[in-house]
Parts: C-alpha cells; structure tokens; sequence
C-alpha cells in the first residue's frame, strides 16, 4: 500500500462516525473521492457515491458501509457521569475500563467507561460479566452543568483507538468493520479511473449497516444497478479459541487473499467470473460459504427493486467488534484489485441470468 491510501486509510479509521453519525468518516472519504471521480453524489440517508465513467453501461455499484459500532448518550446525571447505550452489536466484556472519545458540542471530549476496583468486588461480582446498562462514562465533570457545556443527550463516542501498525504487514484498530470495505471500493474505484470500463461505476460508502443494512437498501434504490459487489469484514479462523468455528466458515487466514463468497445471496456468474478474475490476475483469494442470506450490503443490494446481480468479497477480521480488529493491508489492496478488474470485465453483453 502506497504512502497516500495508507494515510486515507489512517484517517478513516480515526473518524468517530457509529450508526446514524457517519459525518465525520463521510467527510474524509468525499475528500478522498473528489481527487479522482467523475461525480461525487449524496443522498439525504449519509450514502456517499463515487461516480467513475458516467454514462456507461451496465451499471455497477460497489458498497462497502462507513459506520462502526458505538454507543450514544442516554442520560447525565446530577453528579456529571453520563449513561449510554450501544449502537450496534457489543460483547459487555469489551467496554468497561476503556478509553473514549466523544464527539462533543464544541469538539472531541475525552472519557474512560468506569470500573470499580476489584479490591471492593465480592467473590460474585468478580466473576459476573458487567451488563452494558451498567457501565458509565466519567468525563471529570464535577456535576451536570459542568457536564453540560461539553457533551448533550444523544452525543455519539466510541473506544479511543487509531490505527497501529503490527508485525507481517498487518494493523490493528477499531472500525475496520467497516471502514476496511469502505476504503477499498474507493481504491478500486481509483484503480477503475485508469482502467477505463465500459460499465458506469459507483462506489458507494453506504450507512447504519451496522443497525440494520439500512443504507445499502436505500442506495441500491436510488442507483439501481444491474450488478452490484459489496465489501465487508468476515471471521479469521486463524487465531486462538476459534474452537470448531472451521466447520462453518472455513480456514480463513488474515494475510492470504480477499474472501469470495458463495451461496444464496450470491449471483452464481459474478461468483465465476471474480474467481476467474482472481486467477489471471494472480490475486490471493480463499474461498467461504453463507448457506443463507448474509448480514452484508450484498443482502439488501440483492433484492433491490426487480433483483441485482450480487457478489461478495470479505476481508478477513481477527476479533471483530473490538477495538483491535486485525486485517491485512496486502488484503486490502487485494480486496480493491479483485473489485477493480472484476468491473472493468464486465460490458453490457455480459450475461448474468443463473441458468
């Protein structure tokens, strides 16, 4: 990965932006799509849309979602602590003792979710998992006046975590489900400007996946593509405590390839036709199966209007929906090339239909 898309990357992954408060990662990646898109478009749901060869045929919508899981305020007390809730899926284990980060009415404010000492827990406790409707945010605040001038009632924050780099070419951060699929459409959007394809291009960042699949189900509507490839995150089997989980979602192994997916929610030819991709491209690629629809974009995006032509490619994810998600970067860039030659293959003789 080149200088400028790791820095891309960085700043993505260090925007606050959970479900329904994507502002701040829609900002960087428009910035970004505006160096190289033809169009740059936005709906009134947060959807972001790169527009490369306007006017082609067939069109083509690449998705991958730019909301994280996070948490909102819910309540400030008399005492200036502040109650919150999750947005999206939290193990309870996660949260507690954590730094974060909250996007504030003046700026970012810093807090930590509160612990108490194990020195003062019974034997019990100790052993309990902490339920989330339990646990706090300490801002210093000495009451809620104080707490008042800096954060509001339905203020967003997340886990206070960058990217870092590790060993073997990979990173680690909160977010990469999935602003991993997010950066990568735009790469491969980048790579299709050079490649000149017949189809029109969209490379959407979509919205509230994370609650719901919402956005992709709103911006599948409104570019109404013939084919359309989502990106997201899936299970990395390659690490500790994965148990049996091989059995259902095969040896994925972060650093060996973009993950093609097939099953149901996948159009049989766009399957062939990245594989075939993939191979005389000489990209990395492993191979899973969703037995039924995916928690993806690709589900919504399949369904849209009379039917899409829809294809899946995962990035694999060590310890999702934490704040140390690992992905690879060659992984990344694998993930884009696949997107990118896949489109750029792909006319309006092109042929779709399952049998």
């Amino acid at each position: 990965m080149n200088k400028h898309s790791y820095k891309f990357l960085t700043q993505l992954i260090e925007a606050i932006s959970p479900s329904g408060y994507e502002d701040e990662a829609a900002r960087v990646w428009i910035k970004e799509a505006s160096t190289f898109a033809a169009e740059i478009r936005r709906d009134t749901h947060g959807n972001s849309d790169a527009v490369i060869n306007p006017g082609g045929s067939p069109r083509i919508m690449l998705s991958g979602h730019y909301d994280e899981i996070g948490f909102v305020i819910s309540h400030i007390t008399d005492d200036g602590y502040l109650w919150v809730q999750p947005v999206g899926g939290w193990d309870p284990q996660i949260p507690q003792g954590q730094h974060v980060v909250i996007r504030g009415r003046k700026g970012h404010v810093h807090g930590v979710i509160g612990k108490c000492a194990i020195h003062l827990l019974s034997s019990d406790q100790r052993n309990k998992v902490t339920k989330l409707d339990e646990q706090w945010v300490d801002i210093g605040a000495k009451n809620r006046k104080a707490a008042e001038k800096r954060v509001a009632i339905g203020d967003p924050l997340v886990i206070d975590r960058g990217l870092h780099e590790l060993d073997g070419g990979l990173v680690a951060g909160r977010g990469f489900d999935n602003r991993a699929g997010a950066f990568t459409v735009l790469e491969a959007a980048r790579m299709l400007a050079k490649l000149k394809p017949k189809a029109e291009i969209h490379a959407v960042a979509t919205v509230q996946e994370e609650i719901g699949l919402r956005g992709a189900r709103t911006a599948a509507y409104g570019v109404d593509p013939q084919i359309g490839i989502a990106v997201d995150v899936t299970f990395a089997t390659d690490h500790p405590s994965m148990g049996d989980a091989t059995k259902k979602y095969g040896k994925i192994n972060v650093g060996d390839g973009v993950v093609i997916t097939r099953g149901p929610n996948i159009n049989p030819k766009l399957f062939e036709l990245m594989v075939d991709v993939a191979k005389k491209e000489k990209i990395p690629y492993q191979l899973n199966v969703e037995s039924r629809a995916t928690g993806t974009d690709a589900n919504a995006i399949q369904v849209s209007r009379g039917g899409v032509a829809t294809g899946l490619l995962n990035i694999p994810n060590r310890y999702m929906h934490t704040p140390c998600e690992v992905v690879s970067l060659d992984d990344l860039m694998s993930t884009a090339k696949l997107m990118a030659h896949t489109c750029a293959r792909i006319s309006v003789d092109t042929d779709f239909i399952p049998f």
